[in-house]
């Protein structure tokens, strides 16, 4: 029996998460559950799934969280980031499932690394922000990392086993791979005439055409920032050289992303568009379990079709792949901007052409500097969000 603690429950990958382990109560269990505010949600999960602990990082939710949970449950309700760190370190926890979206995940992720925990990572910033940092802890820890994004858990099942076992540090072409290919949609606005894109609506841009995702994660995906941010997080996970690493828009989401080895061989991953697929993979690797997921039916997937991604319409991503170039401050300022920027879009305040614009202008004002710490990254971090705020207020 796996005790889990799942950061980000009330998410989207939460709820995956905790249907997979619906599907095998024998294996694991949800021994803590945590979340930013959303009580009723939270509440309705802590009847269905009974866990031993809840963190709500809100401290009136807490509360409120707490008032509503029957004493019968025994369930207990924390909140402050010492009880969420004590929580993910804790003696009776062996995996965490990292899920909170945003460098708000990047704190509690990392305490889990250097606590050793098998770390189902979804949460593609604490990469993104502090990639080696991160990498290094886990190989002086021992923790084991197992990506959970479907084009990274792709990635990781077409691999051998040597890398596999080495992430991080491992070479690509020691083991005759030549190119790793990072799928994506293209997300909603992939056909939409790139002079209408600035006219696009939160809401049109929340409509994925093959995922269910949270706001967020929509957003990024409809400016194609979320496969930036994934080239970066594949360069640290796969220890990737600059040419070693491509994306190509595949509308179809049904290969989830391919290895290209030195004689000619590409190996894919192919499955249904549903997360439950990778949690599964990540949470018995090197087993298999039953996940939910229907299996892919060939006879109805259709044609495959694949295109390289034009810039034009997705500057966000070319800025993603500058940065990852130029190294770890510069994803950290993205990233940084790039939150801001979306939350200014959903909200109402900017246009969708402008999170390019915020983002753009973060990486222009990036004076160099060495990260060699997580306060470091932290304070690069605070900085570039203050520097995204004002930018916005002057488009505005």
């Amino acid at each position: 029996m796996q005790n889990m603690v799942i950061l980000g429950a009330t998410g989207s990958i939460g709820a995956s998460t905790l249907g997979v382990i619906s599907q095998n109560p024998d294996a694991y269990r949800a021994y803590a559950l945590v979340a930013h505010s959303n009580v009723d949600k939270m509440l309705s999960l802590c009847h269905q799934h009974k866990p031993q602990f809840v963190h709500m990082v809100d401290e009136a939710a807490a509360k409120a969280l707490n008032e509503a949970l029957s004493p019968e449950l025994g369930i207990e309700v924390t909140t402050g980031e010492q009880a969420l760190l004590e929580l993910v370190t804790a003696g009776d926890v062996d995996t965490v499932m990292a899920a909170i979206v945003g460098a708000a995940g990047l704190v509690p992720t990392l305490a889990a690394v250097k606590a050793g925990k098998r770390i189902l990572l979804a949460n593609k910033e604490s990469l993104v922000m502090s990639g080696q940092l991160f990498m290094d802890a886990a190989k002086a820890s021992g923790a084991q990392i197992l990506p959970v994004d479907s084009e990274h858990n792709a990635i990781f099942q077409c691999l051998p086993e040597s890398i596999q076992q080495n992430l991080g540090y491992c070479d690509l072409s020691a083991d005759g791979i030549s190119y790793i290919l990072l799928t994506g949609s293209g997300g909603p606005f992939l056909n939409t005439p790139i002079e209408q894109l600035k006219l696009m609506t939160p809401a049109q841009a929340c409509k994925h055409p093959n995922w269910s995702m949270g706001p967020k994660i929509s957003v990024d995906s409809a400016s194609m920032m979320n496969k930036g941010l994934e080239f970066i997080e594949a360069r640290w996970l796969f220890n990737t050289k600059q040419e070693q690493l491509k994306v190509v828009i595949h509308p179809q989401s049904v290969i989830h992303s391919m290895v290209q080895y030195r004689d000619g061989s590409v190996l894919a991953q192919l499955g249904n568009p549903d997360m439950r697929t990778p949690i599964a993979h990540c949470m018995s690797y090197p087993e298999r379990i039953q996940s939910g997921v229907e299996p892919l039916d060939f006879f109805k997937v259709g044609q495959l079709s694949f295109c390289e991604p034009d810039y034009r319409r997705y500057p966000c991503l070319e800025l993603a792949i500058e940065a990852c170039h130029q190294g770890q401050e510069a994803t950290t300022v993205l990233n940084a901007a790039n939150e801001i920027a979306v939350a200014a879009f959903l909200a109402g305040g900017i246009g969708f052409t402008d999170i390019a614009k915020v983002n753009a202008h973060g990486l222009s004002a990036l004076q160099t500097q060495t990260l060699t710490s997580i306060e470091d990254i932290l304070a690069l971090d605070t900085e570039a969000r203050a520097k995204a705020r004002e930018f916005i207020r002057q488009l505005t």
